[in-house]
């Protein structure tokens, strides 16, 4: 991902949490995070179980995310690179002796008694650069809360004729990430569909996605046509289409991985066999242990393997190809 295609994902990302945007630029933002953002990005779980468990008003965070960081340099020479110390506050006149100290409506005021009232909030800057930790906290949240949806097309009953209602089919859809892994590494991501009445299964389902307008409460005029094929078996058909498809690739560097391995292998042994030969045998345990884990380091590195897993998925319920109106 380059920057802007980061800076749209965390937009897209802040406005989906309806976090309060203070301050938008293109180098940075920002926000005052909501309450779901904060818990996701702030690591306070001992804050949020003491508001949980008064019911205080949540008092959430303010943070700076950077785009790009030597724009943001520029625009602000004078504060340090991420993660440094907030620069001292500016020194407060003293306050007249006597005079009433003002508590403010903070939490801990409330629950405690006397506060420091005069203090500066922090404000954390973080640079979201690909690989970064909070850009992996954001997608991390993304996909923990994306996991699973279930989403309808809408619809909008022609005019002026009377509404009518109209039946929707459903569709499972999956996206699997394939890893074709060795020494090297190619990844894939395939996005497969099935429809669960007539086990139909299509491929590249997202594009078919790209182009419809989505939401997730069900249309009016409408009813879902219930399922014939039940969604463990839908992904049996799933598993069995991707498997099939795999199948039918070329895996000629599975076999030349294969030979890479017997060479690393032989090159291992070569080494640690006469090693053992000649060792102490105070020594000879430790050599045998280096021998083992190094073996284990070559299999593990070399060994051709496919691995499959699931990113997310989704029902998406659709107006049905012959409709049956009532």
């Amino acid at each position: 991902m380059n920057a802007q295609e980061i800076q749209s994902y965390v937009l897209r990302y802040l406005e989906a949490e309806q976090c309060d945007i203070l301050e938008k630029h293109p180098a940075y933002v920002t926000v005052k995070l909501s309450p779901s953002a904060d818990k996701d990005l702030t690591q306070r779980p001992y804050y949020w179980s003491f508001v949980e468990r008064t019911g205080a008003e949540p008092e959430t965070m303010t943070c700076t995310f950077i785009f790009d960081p030597d724009a943001y340099r520029e625009l602000h020479p004078q504060q340090g690179p991420p993660g440094a110390p907030p620069a001292a506050p500016a020194v407060q006149p003293a306050a007249a002796p006597g005079a009433p100290q003002p508590q403010g409506d903070s939490i801990l005021g409330r629950y405690f008694g006397f506060v420091p009232t005069a203090f500066t909030a922090r404000v954390p800057r973080d640079e979201l650069t690909y690989g970064s930790r909070r850009l992996e906290q954001i997608f991390a949240a993304v996909r923990s809360k994306g996991r699973f949806v279930r989403l309808f097309e809408q619809y909008t009953a022609e005019q002026p004729k009377p509404p009518v209602t109209v039946s929707y089919e459903t569709w499972l859809c999956v996206n699997y990430k394939v890893e074709l892994a060795c020494d090297m590494k190619r990844s894939e991501m395939h996005s497969l569909g099935i429809q669960l009445q007539t086990g139909e299964i299509i491929e590249r389902f997202h594009d078919r996605l790209a182009a419809k307008k989505l939401t997730p409460r069900l249309p009016s005029h409408v009813y879902v046509t219930p399922d014939r094929i039940t969604l463990p078996r839908a992904v049996l058909f799933l598993e069995d289409h991707l498997e099939k498809k795999l199948a039918a690739y070329d895996h000629q560097w599975a076999q030349e991985a294969q030979l890479r391995l017997k060479d690393e292998i032989s090159r291992v042994r070569d080494y640690y066999e006469p090693l053992l030969q000649e060792a102490e045998p105070d020594n000879k345990h430790e050599i045998q242990a280096q021998y083992t884990g190094r073996l284990q380091e070559v299999e593990w590195q070399y060994h051709p393997r496919i691995q499959i897993s699931a990113i997310n998925c989704g029902l998406f319920h659709f107006p049905a190809m012959h409709p049956q109106k009532r």
